[in-house]
């Protein structure tokens, strides 16, 4: 990985007014976790404010969860050789009047995302995870259509579209019990195959 692009990326404070200006009046603090030899990247929304606190992607709940789909454990999740974790914005973004999360601000992945993606030469498959992703990598906008349909997105394009790994949505993975059941053995399988891949 470019020890200048992660530092400049780490360095960035394009968002601190608008931070400062939301229910958590939080400082930037990104959280940048990739490795130019990384095969699988995980595209996901943006920080939460414990990742915020913690500096490490996916120290949450969603984490556990997220990798319970993918089928590892924390030492093989974090492997950044292996495994990119790039969200479409790379700071928590704050909490709304309401003490929902923001979305992710649309300046984080357009100031950066090309830039990270040239980075990242070697990926063999995405995890398009929650709707800010799934519609910068496969330009849609119905998260159950699309994930429905991941069958036909990992063949055509190497995307394996997700819903967010959030409790919130744990009443949509009730509701679609095909998720469980038949896409988490072939998403398992897909990213065996390719964190089994030989260096280059």
């Amino acid at each position: 990985m470019s020890h200048t692009l992660t530092q400049r990326i780490l360095a960035c404070r394009l968002c601190e007014n608008s931070f400062h200006a939301t229910r958590s009046g939080h400082t930037p603090r990104p959280v940048a976790w990739f490795h130019r030899d990384a095969r699988l990247l995980i595209a996901g929304q943006a920080p939460g404010a414990r990742v915020h606190a913690s500096g490490k992607p996916f120290t949450d709940p969603s984490g556990d969860r997220l990798r319970d789909w993918l089928g590892l454990d924390e030492n093989a999740f974090y492997e950044k050789c292996k495994i990119a974790i790039v969200p479409m914005a790379f700071c928590f973004p704050g909490y709304d009047a309401k003490g929902a999360d923001l979305p992710p601000p649309r300046i984080c992945a357009q100031t950066w995302r090309a830039e990270v993606m040239g980075e990242l030469s070697n990926i063999a498959l995405v995890l398009a995870v929650g709707s800010a992703a799934i519609r910068w990598h496969l330009g849609q906008s119905n998260v159950t259509v699309t994930v429905r349909g991941w069958r036909d997105w990992y063949e055509k394009t190497g995307v394996f579209p997700l819903p967010h790994p959030s409790w919130r949505n744990t009443a949509w993975l009730k509701r679609n019990p095909w998720f469980a059941e038949e896409l988490l053995p072939d998403l398992r399988r897909a990213v065996a195959s390719v964190l089994e891949m030989p260096d280059v």
